[in-house]
């Protein structure tokens, strides 16, 4: 396998949505960027703010660029917040360091990321891992 299909990216996210559903989670976002941090798909729920699409992209955007998840983001950001702040430039203020950018790895080689926004970061982790799950990837969240 050397990327995340279409077919595989709507699988995320019809059930990342699903799972947020079910969990009577807040309005979700979901996006699937490929190994270049291009944008495979996005879906908006009703009734989710309009400015998700950017939250959700920041989220995977990060993970796909720097090739780690958002926790190990959030940590880094914490540990070292001038080294994230410098991330942050080079990438032009698109990095979101925070837990819901999953990172989709095979045969230990980046093919894209997962970024789930709308309710809580580890929720949003639990619906990017479902879709994955779901679309027979692992994710590293």
């Amino acid at each position: 396998m050397t990327e995340i299909t279409s077919a595989q990216a709507r699988i995320i996210i019809d059930t990342a949505m699903a799972k947020g559903t079910e969990l009577g989670l807040k309005p979700l976002a979901v996006v699937v960027l490929d190994a270049g941090g291009h944008v495979k798909a996005f879906e908006r729920a009703d009734n989710a703010a309009a400015g998700r699409f950017n939250i959700a992209h920041g989220k995977a955007y990060g993970a796909v660029m720097l090739g780690m998840p958002g926790s190990a983001q959030m940590k880094r950001a914490e540990d070292q917040p001038y080294f994230m702040a410098a991330i942050n430039g080079v990438y032009g203020g698109h990095v979101v360091p925070v837990p819901g950018g999953v990172l989709v790895k095979h045969d230990d080689r980046v093919i894209g990321a997962v970024g789930v926004t709308g309710d809580t970061s580890d929720n949003d982790v639990i619906c990017a891992l479902a879709g994955l799950d779901a679309a027979g990837l692992i994710g590293e969240a």
